[in-house]
């Protein structure tokens, strides 16, 4: 099935005889992971911008040149703007960029008494923009502006704004040249009448005009559907508007294909509160829209409402419907990327004279609470106030990355704390690596969550303030290193399970996704750079940022791997950090633990694009035993490596069965090796358990197997052929900690290699013997 779309992707791409690399003819949802709710979309030119709410952090605008890439480019509201508020819910609701009498507009409300409405403008799309933001005077036959509201531009260039205020209130006023309402007042009240309220919030309406029809769609609420009434004027009138979404079939009974088979195990479900329909030059038509992932286990909806993008058919009748956001590759639209990577967070090393858009602060924060030029090459935060944290933040949209700072920072009692934190929508729950000190005054560092916090010495010299933290995520678990060095690591603490902040609490986590990034509490910080996913700290194949063909899931012992590898197929990880003249590494091999049971094949390593990037390696990965035994697999890096890359891995190899199988990846640098997180993560195995060569080796007929054990433990020893087969089980029993041997008699068997297996718990450690007759 897999083979059959990528043929006719390209296809389509002769057919539009457009050239894209094979990793840009298709896509997967989410284009922007993490929190981003009700979206707008706006097509500027060749531009496409996208906004929505953004509550307590400052507000973004995106912008891509072909819909699934995209990058941050502006704050048109500043957090030094005095009302902008300090809440969990507050902040900008909404929230629309267009352009209009030569000028950048963005829209948005402020949510004081559910009726606020403001305005900036810009005469370039990154700003400056104008602060204080201008407020919207509200028209005397309207009862208020509302909130959740957005911008339509009709043909002759006048333009109105769709106003949401309380469940009964719909109105579509238009605008006057200095952003003010003026002029036409619609009052669509009749939509969604009281007490009934049969769309119940009818919230967040969006616009578009397609072959002389206006297109009026609206969200149900949170939950979700989304309707669309149209028209073939603009009017109040109730008769002139038909609702093309009705309740009974065979009409469409929403903007989405419900009816899609795939629907019900989707990993977003129940679209609302789409984007307007936009049409690209090959008159195909898209909308963005925000869902939470994971609708009916809640595990993931502390990430908020991530940025989805799908395309809608229009039928003989010119009703629209959008695809259903299920989980497979889709055709991507036929444009350029323009060389934006995939939306997900990126370093920054404070080089630059202004912060980079992707950051965001908190609720109101003075522009004198934070400097890029009091310390050039370094972010300094100040406190806002001695009982209040500073902080800069991102969307916390993936299951898996490590976080790295180096961190300048002089702590005078145990308050006083700055470093790297992770937080829910509520602002309750905060995940914590700092530095500080403890109550006799010495440093240390300290990784927490709730009641449970890790204390270690900090592995800085006495008179040094400066401190490598790192943060490691795999899914739920989050594990903490620090270093004098930033090469090497010693732990600090356990892992620490956030699976409670990573879900569903009350309000919808106050509508927000949780975010990540450098906080400083009780004195000043400096901070040197912020590294989001390093190239030398393994990356978890299994939760690749995008992909075609292949799927994830978990191994025997529990481990999430990358599964279903077929020929051609081929997996993204974006936003890697190779290092720079500040973080001094340079790549000169790469290494993938992979399991396989089959001929095996080869790994391209790619960067930015497969085919029309560049190719840095190429990694043979043979039989190991088993798809459930695991080697290293190694390739020299042929090119040089440097700054900030996505990483696509392109499979190949024979045959209809899957190929391999990946465990994670990560590069190495020979000359500044790290003791890094990954030996920090070997040691662990090896205090847990130590699997020996066997001897003699190679034998005929029999061979001695030592392990050692720490403590007491469930264990496996089990000896696989070249097809995974198991031959033998020599030991399956609960045993205690102390060295342990067992003999192997292969008189049975054929000569070959094998492969012995000692499993305990989440413990695998697999080696190879050899039988000769």
């Amino acid at each position: 099935m897999k083979k059959t779309v990528l043929t006719g992707c390209y296809l389509l791409t002769i057919f539009h005889a457009f050239s894209q690399s094979p990793s840009f003819t298709t896509y997967m949802n989410p284009v922007i992971p993490g929190d981003h709710p009700d979206c707008t979309l706006s097509k500027i030119g060749n531009h496409f911008y996208t906004a929505g709410s953004s509550f307590n952090p400052t507000p973004v605008i995106y912008h891509s040149t072909d819909l699934v890439h995209w990058e941050a480019i502006a704050q048109p509201v500043s957090a030094a703007w005095t009302g902008y508020g300090d809440t969990p819910a507050g902040g900008c609701w909404g929230g629309q960029v267009v352009y209009h009498g030569n000028k950048y507009w963005y829209f948005f409300s402020r949510n004081t008494n559910g009726s606020g409405m403001y305005f900036t403008t810009a005469d370039d799309i990154k700003g400056p923009w104008s602060n204080p933001p201008t407020a919207m005077a509200t028209p005397q036959s309207v009862s208020g502006l509302g909130y959740d509201n957005s911008i339509f531009i009709d043909d002759d260039g006048s333009w109105y704004v769709m106003v949401k205020n309380a469940r009964e209130q719909n109105w579509i006023v238009q605008l006057g040249d200095n952003g003010q309402p003026q002029g036409a007042v619609y009052n669509l009240s009749w939509l969604n009448p009281s007490p009934s309220y049969p769309y119940s919030w009818a919230e967040g309406p969006v616009m578009w005009k397609y072959k002389g029809y206006y297109y009026y769609s609206f969200a149900h609420n949170v939950a979700g559907r989304q309707r669309v009434f149209r028209s073939p004027i603009l009017t109040a009138d109730q008769n002139s508007w038909v609702n093309i979404t009705p309740d009974q079939p065979p009409e469409n009974r929403d903007l989405f294909n419900l009816d899609d088979p795939s629907a019900p195990q989707a990993l977003f479900q129940n679209p609302n509160h789409s984007s307007a329909v936009v049409m690209i030059n090959d008159s195909t038509h898209w909308v963005v829209h925000p869902l939470w992932r994971n609708a009916n286990n809640n595990e993931w909806y502390g990430q908020g409402r991530q940025g989805l993008l799908n395309q809608v058919q229009y039928d003989a009748n010119v009703k629209p419907a959008a695809d259903y956001p299920v989980n497979v590759p889709k055709v991507a639209p036929k444009m350029s990327s323009s060389g934006i990577p995939l939306m997900v967070p990126h370093s920054d090393f404070f080089s630059d004279t202004k912060m980079n858009p992707e950051w965001s602060f908190l609720g109101y924060t003075p522009g004198n609470s934070y400097s890029l030029s009091t310390r050039a090459g370094w972010l300094t935060l100040w406190p806002k106030s001695r009982t209040q944290a500073n902080t800069i933040i991102k969307n916390d949209g993936e299951h898996d990355y490590s976080l790295m700072t180096r961190l300048d920072f002089s702590p005078q009692t145990a308050y006083d704390q700055a470093g790297i934190w992770i937080f829910n929508g509520l602002q309750t729950l905060f995940v914590k690596l700092c530095s500080s000190v403890d109550s006799s005054g010495d440093k240390i560092v300290v990784f927490s969550y709730k009641t449970t916090a890790y204390k270690v010495n900090s592995p800085t010299s006495v008179g040094d303030t400066t401190v490598w933290l790192k943060l490691v995520r795999a899914n739920h678990v989050l594990t903490a290193f620090c270093s004098s060095n930033g090469y090497n690591w010693k732990q600090v603490g356990s892992g620490i399970n956030v699976a409670d902040m990573d879900g569903l609490q009350s309000n919808y986590n106050a509508w927000t996704g949780n975010r990540q990034g450098l906080f400083a509490q009780g004195q000043a910080a400096d901070f040197d750079c912020y590294i989001y996913r390093d190239a030398y700290t393994p990356i978890q194949a299994g939760s690749p940022a995008n992909q075609y063909g292949t799927v994830s899931s978990y191994d025997s012992a529990g481990a999430l791997r990358l599964d279903g590898i077929q020929a051609g197929d081929w997996a993204l990880y974006a936003g890697v950090e190779f290092g720079n003249a500040e973080y001094v590494k340079s790549p000169d091999s790469v290494q993938i633990y992979a399991s396989c049971g089959t001929n095996g094949g080869s790994i391209e390593v790619w960067l930015d694009s497969l085919n029309t990037g560049t190719k840095i390696a190429e990694c043979v990965v043979t039989n190991t035993g088993g798809t459930n035994i695991y080697a290293t697999f190694s390739a020299n890096v042929t090119t040089p490596v440097s700054g900030n890359h996505d990483v696509y891995l392109k499979f190949r190899g024979t045959g209809s069965e899957p190929l391999y199988m990946l465990q994670w990846l990560r590069f190495v640098d020979k000359n500044n090796p790290e003791t890094s997180v990954w030996e920090s993560r070997l040691e662990e195995v090896r205090e847990s358990f130590e699997l020996y060569q066997n001897y003699p080796n190679p034998f005929n007929p029999a061979t001695n197997i030592d392990y050692t054990l720490s403590e007491k433990a469930s264990i496996t020893l089990k000896v696989y052929d070249l097809l995974g087969r198991a031959v033998a089980t020599l030991v399956d029993d609960v045993q205690a900690a102390g060295r342990h041997s067992v003999s192997f008699d292969g008189n049975a068997l054929p000569s070959s290699i094998y492969f012995y297996r000692l499993s305990a718990g989440n413990h695998v450690t697999t080696n190879k013997l050899v039988l000769l007759r």
